[in-house]
């Protein structure tokens, strides 16, 4: 909450006016129905007509100033809260998009979306129910007590109690009654979103299992429960405006009884009675928002501490820099010495004490079995994690010391998950070159065997119009469109063909011809051109070699060989 309150408190001149026009909306009203109530309590015994008009002069300048005092706080109220609303999340996104590579596997998507968009959308509440009304309560009210004060010691000290109950007493209870009950509105709708998204990204397969029913049941009742939720939330906070509406006529009336007693004993001019009723019937005006007051303030910080708990997250922060160094231009050499490292919340190092040299401007394949730590390798060599021991280099340069998206600019990755968002072909490739002409697009199309594709053609989120072998030629083709120093390939032609395969790999070996290229593949096809092969078992480097010497040595490799032509030959 604190990173929140500094963010409102960002917009002092705002938030200055705002408090300003509240206290003189506040007072505003205050003084009209007082000056209402001595006006008639005058009246009825014959005052001098002097006294009538200037009664009636202040009571219009007071209703005219009450009505622009009003608009201008709802005008400064609402902007400081929009320009809050707004500066929450330019800092959250900010916070978040450097850790967006490693959050999403620690987050589920639903639950991470709930949080970005409704705990956020729900901090717009903090500025005008839980920061805002008790700064104008407070003033108004010191000041009407002030005032009330000089006519009657008796009704000030009333109102200063009914201050106290209203303002503080009712909301306490509601609060300490809030912290009591366990189940939270932003948890249930967190579970809602997530439940609704694994819903809809698995409906084909729920539906092939026959367990839509079951997983419609399970959304059906988090949906119920967030309903039920809700509903308790605004009846706690109605019933926190009932029973503070209800303190607030009690104290009037007190205000009247005592009145009416003092004026009896003559301690109190009868004329300014009604002024002294009129007046706690409106101050308490200010102590409603106070009602709903526990529910904000509770919902307020839970919303933030959702948020700080992504941003928070240690295993999601790219650690600092030690010192800043570029990434090379050129086709750089990459080492990896004696990097292990284990995934977050996990036991099992996925990689043990690997050490190798990629020559610069040299390809290399990564092959082992599915689990054996290829994959990780890509991911260390894109900084998106940071090895626990050992060092991941470019040209010398540790990852470390390398800014993150200093090193996405300068590779060309294709990683096993491309994402395609719902738009054109055009759109979809223009992610990588945004001035490609649509000649070079087409181009690049027919380079990876898509040259059907029309690049006016819409494709659907995630492009699931496409099969699993034109979504890797596509993204392929994204990367043939950028030319970088370093190329990363993990499994890019897994879905395809062997004939389109050898086909579509020759282009992007032309291309990536004098870069430094790592290609991780499950196929051993098609290796004897590459200038070394990495071969990695159980997390930990078992060969390295060219194809011959590795033929020759009879290792894993050759063992992994001979197995893929016997599958072939039962095949």
């Amino acid at each position: 909450m604190k990173q929140i309150r500094s963010l409102v408190l960002r917009e002092k001149r705002d938030v200055f006016l705002s408090v300003m026009f509240g206290f003189l909306a506040g007072m505003g009203a205050v003084a009209l129905f007082a000056n209402s109530g001595y006006l008639i309590s005058r009246a009825a015994v014959t005052p001098a007509l002097a006294i009538l008009t200037i009664t009636i002069a202040l009571l219009k300048l007071f209703s005219f100033t009450r009505a622009l005092s009003r608009y201008g706080e709802r005008l400064y109220s609402h902007r400081a809260t929009f320009t809050m609303l707004s500066n929450v999340r330019t800092h959250f996104f900010k916070k978040l998009e450097p850790m967006a590579p490693r959050i999403s596997q620690r987050f589920r998507s639903g639950d991470l979306l709930s949080r970005i968009v409704g705990d956020v959308e729900s901090l717009q509440d903090y500025f005008l129910r839980v920061f805002y009304p008790p700064v104008v309560m407070l003033t108004v009210f010191t000041a009407t007590i002030a005032v009330t004060l000089y006519f009657s010691p008796v009704t000030a000290g009333i109102l200063a109690a009914g201050l106290l109950v209203t303002g503080w007493l009712i909301p306490s209870w509601y609060a300490f009654r809030q912290r009591k009950n366990a189940a939270d509105v932003r948890e249930a709708r967190g579970k809602v979103s997530t439940e609704a998204a694994e819903f809809l990204y698995g409906f084909q397969d729920l539906k092939l299992h026959q367990r839509l029913a079951h997983k419609e049941e399970e959304l059906l009742q988090q949906s119920k429960h967030y309903v039920s939720q809700q509903a308790e939330a605004a009846r706690r906070r109605l019933a926190s405006r009932t029973w503070n509406q209800t303190a607030a006529f009690a104290v009037s009336w007190l205000v009247l009884a005592s009145g009416a007693a003092l004026t009896a004993a003559g301690q109190l001019d009868g004329v300014f009675l009604a002024m002294l009723v009129m007046i706690s019937l409106t101050v308490f005006e200010n102590a409603v928002p106070m009602a709903a007051y526990p529910s904000y303030a509770h919902e307020s910080r839970r919303a933030a501490g959702r948020l700080d708990e992504v941003m928070a997250d240690e295993a999601s922060k790219i650690p600092e820099k030690e010192e800043k160094h570029p990434f090379p231009e050129t086709a750089p050499e990459v080492e990896f010495n004696n990097v292990t490292f284990t995934f977050p919340d996990e036991n099992r190092p996925v990689l043990r004490d690997v050490s190798f040299h990629l020559p610069k401007g040299t390809a290399t394949a990564v092959v082992g079995a599915s689990g054996s730590g290829k994959s990780t390798l890509l991911q260390l060599l894109l900084g998106i994690y940071i090895p626990e021991a050992g060092e991941v280099k470019f040209n010398g340069f540790s990852t470390r010391s390398l800014d993150e998206k200093d090193i996405w600019r300068h590779t060309n990755a294709v990683l096993q998950d491309q994402h395609f968002f719902y738009g054109t072909v055009r759109e979809n490739l223009q992610l990588a070159d945004e001035t490609a002409s649509d000649e070079k697009l087409e181009e690049v199309l027919e380079s990876v065997q898509l040259p059907y594709l029309s690049l006016d053609l819409e494709l659907r989120e995630k492009a699931s119009d496409l099969s699993g072998g034109e979504k890797q030629r596509l993204g392929l083709s994204r990367a043939l469109l950028r030319d970088t120093p370093v190329w990363l390939l993990d499994e890019p032609t897994s879905s395809v063909d062997a004939s389109t395969e050898q086909h579509v790999l020759e282009k992007i070996y032309q291309s990536a011809s004098r870069k430094t290229l790592l290609h991780v593949s499950h196929r051993l096809q098609g290796l004897e051109d590459m200038d070394q092969i990495l071969v990695m078992e159980d997390g930990k480097l078992a060969e390295q070699g060219t194809y011959s010497e590795l033929m020759k040595k009879q290792g894993v490799f050759y063992k992994m060989k001979q197995t893929e032509a016997e599958l072939f030959m039962t095949g």
